[in-house]
């Protein structure tokens, strides 16, 4: 048996080349088809989500009730409730039917009615706080859980259901960080025009 003959240096050099190259354009086809893939409908809430959790938490917001400015949101925060409750958020008046729109971008998290704040909707938001729009009469046409929400986008229109039947229509607007219930009105004031 004749012994091999070792290849030059060179030869093999070209060879670890060639792997190294060929490697390359693969980890790049497979970089391009994730990035495409990543860019596509099919992912706008997994993409959403990951925004919304690097995101910080909104600093200013819009009021989230068509034609209502923050001047004319009493603070009642921390006010005393029923049941030795204290309140947690703001409630913005304005005529049944009026339009409530998202104050951020961000995914829906629940459609229900129960409880006290009745007809509701929660939207998981920048830097994953939950926003609570509660006592509406209804929801916005084919509003569904999961979908993605922009800032201005109907959510459903002022009511008094829940524990606010038979009160002045209005929103009750919430904001719960990883720790509770955040006030509002401060974000509310600093999203003013």
């Amino acid at each position: 048996m004749a012994a091999r003959r070792p290849r030059p240096a060179a030869s093999r050099l070209l060879s670890a080349l060639a792997g190294l190259l060929r490697t390359a354009l693969v980890l790049g086809a497979l970089a391009g088809a994730g990035w495409w893939a990543w860019q596509q409908p099919f992912m706008e809430r997994p993409r959403t989500l990951w925004e919304l959790s690097r995101a910080g938490p909104a600093q200013a917001l819009p009021v989230p009730v068509m034609g209502v400015s923050p001047g004319a949101i009493a603070d009642t925060w921390g006010a005393g409730r029923s049941g030795g409750r204290r309140h947690e958020g703001v409630d913005i008046f304005a005529a049944r039917g009026t339009p409530v729109v998202s104050s951020t971008r961000g995914i829906v998290s629940a459609i229900r009615e129960t409880g006290l704040g009745g007809r509701q909707v929660w939207v998981l938001g920048p830097g994953l706080e939950r926003y609570y729009y509660a006592h509406l009469d209804d929801w916005a046409d084919g509003l569904q859980e999961g979908d993605v929400v922009r800032p201005g986008q109907a959510l459903g229109v002022v009511g008094d259901t829940g524990n606010a039947r038979g009160t002045p229509t209005h929103l009750h607007y919430g904001i719960y960080g990883a720790d509770g219930a955040l006030d509002p009105l401060p974000r509310l004031r600093a999203g003013a025009p």
